[in-house]
């Protein structure tokens, strides 16, 4: 059964927004008493915090699905809905999370680290805080935003000073569990650790941490054996301790072959840039020449020594079953790790830049992009607020609608529409394009650049709904005309008998 992960997928998703309400007070003498509807609540956050007592990711491989509460909706009297709890995940220190494209979007390092995953949606505004001079009684409300979702990846990678690396079976989990208080399984078959071991090693004052990494074999960096898999988990460590095991019986194997195998390994193997980690081949480098209890390990340890030290490589000759040779390389790795630490102290104390971005004076927070699909041409607006707008409207009310429409009118998206060339009945998608909403375009704003011809004229100066005096006299002689028309015509039809006054008919009584 698994009982270490250090990479998993994990699928969150935000609480979604409460919606606002619209309600009327009503008191007794008082029918209507105003608007007082309440805003819905915030739908909660999915946040990662560093936990100490975490030391694996083993219950997001199993439960990787993770939701935080929706906020509640508003009511009437001007009651607001609550809002949604917080989700927080505990996980390990040295968790970096990642998006789905494997972009580094935090490095959770450090005692309650944490990072906001998924951001809960807005509440939507009651018809109370909808009033204003203009609209003093809304009978709408806005909806509730929906919540984040997104998939994210999870990966463990140790906070270690020190990793212990070599092949399998070279006596790596021997060397912690004498070093360190730690207890990793311990056997004379390959590949007995499965899971990096961390022990903590006490050198007078001085204090460490030292990884055991699963063993390493050629090939290692392309994904064969378990090195690929546990790589991750030296990026952060400053010194790499070369595990060399002196007494093997394997025929190709011997010291000098061994560290040039491994090294070749580190050599190939890429850390993430973006958590700003040095390539493996430019760490501190020491040579650890186990297993020296045994005669004929030790007289080839002795021999390999000074090749290995002709490198510039520190050599250590230990036995982790004697308990030989573990003081001073102790106190060797102690130095490295305080010297390494010192210069990290040194570059972070650099006081950091502030670089202010402020918003531009002509930027209006969208954008109107002409496209050519299947359908025919579109024009999509872009845009946090837009977004945002069309999210929180109830289109089965039309004074939200229209309510919608003033918004996107005050921020100026029709100017834009007629900028790009849109006409009357074009096709216009808000949002994100896989869930965009669609309208057909019926301009309610008619600027004056619209009705301007060519330069030095005006089509608006062209004409003129007052009438001149000669048209209200062509008008008068008109209508007088036409009454005159009327009588002549009721005069000849009565003559004609079509038709009698009752005068006429008294005098036929």
């Amino acid at each position: 059964m698994t009982t270490f992960v250090d990479r998993v997928v994990l699928h969150v998703a935000a609480g979604d927004g409460g919606h606002g309400v619209a309600s009327v007070k009503r008191e007794k003498f008082k029918p209507l008493g105003g608007p007082d509807g309440g805003n819905g609540g915030r739908g909660g956050d999915v946040v990662l915090r560093v936990d100490p007592q975490a030391t694996t990711l083993l219950d997001y491989h199993h439960h990787p699905h993770r939701k935080a509460t929706n906020g509640k909706p508003g009511a009437g009297d001007e009651r607001n809905g609550a809002d949604g709890d917080d989700l927080v995940l505990p996980v390990p220190a040295g968790t970096v999370v990642k998006d789905g494209s494997g972009e580094v979007l935090a490095d959770l390092v450090g005692q309650d680290a944490e990072f906001v995953a998924a951001r809960g949606g807005r509440g939507g505004l009651g018809n109370k805080a909808l009033a204003s001079a203009r609209r003093k009684a809304p009978g709408f409300a806005l909806l509730g935003e929906p919540g984040d979702a997104l998939d994210i990846v999870l990966e463990l990678k140790s906070l270690a000073d020190v990793a212990l690396i070599g092949f399998p079976s070279a006596g790596k989990s021997s060397l912690v569990s004498v070093l360190s208080a730690a207890r990793p399984k311990i056997a004379d078959y390959p590949f007995t650790t499965l899971v990096p071991n961390l022990g903590v090693v006490q050198a007078g004052q001085f204090r460490f941490t030292v990884a055991d990494v699963p063993g390493l074999i050629p090939g290692a960096s392309q994904g064969k054996g378990l090195g690929l898999e546990f790589l991750r988990h030296v990026e952060r460590c400053s010194v790499l301790v070369h595990v060399i095991d002196c007494a093997t019986l394997e025929p190709g194997r011997d010291p000098m072959t061994d560290l040039d195998v491994i090294e070749q390994e580190l050599a190939q193997y890429v850390p993430d840039e973006s958590l700003g980690g040095r390539p493996l081949a430019e760490r501190t480098r020491i040579v650890v020449l186990n297993k020296a209890d045994v005669p004929e390990a030790h007289e080839l340890a002795e021999m390999v020594k000074p090749d290995l030290e002709a490198r510039g490589i520190e050599v250590f000759v230990v036995s982790a079953v004697a308990h030989t040779g573990l003081r001073e390389l102790t106190f060797a790795l102690a130095r490295h790790v305080g010297e390494a630490r010192a210069e990290l102290e040194a570059a972070t104390a650099v006081p950091q830049r502030v670089v202010i971005r402020p918003r531009s004076v002509d930027d209006s927070g969208f954008k109107v992009v002409r496209e050519n699909t299947a359908d025919g041409e579109v024009f999509r607006i872009e845009g946090e607020r837009p977004t945002r707008w069309v999210r929180q409207t109830d289109f089965s009310n039309d004074e939200a609608v229209g309510y919608l429409a003033d918004r996107l009118g005050r921020l100026g998206v029709e100017e834009a529409l007629f900028a790009a060339g849109a006409v009357a009945g074009a096709t216009v998608l808000i949002g994100p394009k896989d869930n965009a909403v669609v309208f057909d375009w019926e301009p309610t704003l008619v600027a004056g650049a619209e009705l301007l011809g060519q330069r030095g004229t005006d089509l608006r100066l062209d004409t003129s709904s007052r009438p001149t005096r000669e048209d209200k006299r062509a008008d008068y002689a008109d209508r007088r005309a036409a009454r005159t028309a009327a009588r002549d015509e009721l005069a000849a039809e009565r003559r004609a008998g079509h038709w009698a006054t009752a005068k006429d008919e008294d005098a036929d009584a």
